[in-house]
């Protein structure tokens, strides 16, 4: 199962974040691939049965659609996720929604910039504003600690504080709004 370290931040100027990251080109012992893809996505998530872990979701990007499982502790700091994930046809979420139910549905607008092995998010959530993730991937190699290492100093560098971290799914801060 493939694993990663993740943070997520709620920030004041994602474009500031963003000129934070891009500066690191200049720096030779960073990896960063500038080109920022823009995507728009819609999670909707379903319900599991009593006493299963984790979450399921449909993510939903133009035509492309993932059935994506994780699970991951709801922490504010670098926390491992692990996770499954596959491309699916456009019928599994009328079948999904009609097996399971579902509880919440994300709309979010995130542009993605590589730095290395982390995938860095720049996400503004409908409802709830405007946050960056950092996805550092694992190797079979790497411990839970060099990804939270790799993790803390991106963080650095973005200006992020423990204080702006967030502990819970974009998910669960909307349900929890309502």
């Amino acid at each position: 199962m493939p694993r990663n370290v993740e943070i997520k931040a709620r920030v004041k100027d994602l474009e500031v974040v963003r000129q934070r990251i891009l500066a690191l080109r200049s720096n030779a012992a960073y990896d960063v691939h500038p080109d920022s893809l823009i995507i728009k996505q819609k999670d909707s998530f379903f319900n599991l049965p009593t006493g299963k872990c984790g979450k399921l979701k449909l993510r939903k990007m133009g035509k492309l659609q993932e059935l994506i499982y994780y699970n991951r502790e709801e922490s504010s700091g670098p926390k491992l996720s692990s996770y499954n994930k596959c491309e699916v046809n456009e019928d599994l979420e009328k079948v999904l929604t009609n097996a399971l139910g579902t509880w919440g549905i994300v709309e979010k607008e995130r542009k993605l910039i590589m730095v290395g092995q982390t995938r860095v998010h720049f996400d503004s959530v409908v409802g709830l504003g405007d946050f960056v993730e950092l996805e550092v991937v694992l190797n079979d190699s790497q411990t839970v600690e060099d990804g939270q290492s790799i993790a803390k100093d991106l963080m650095s560098h973005m200006g992020v504080e423990d204080e702006d971290l967030i502990s819970v799914s974009y998910v669960n801060m909307l349900v929890k709004n309502k």
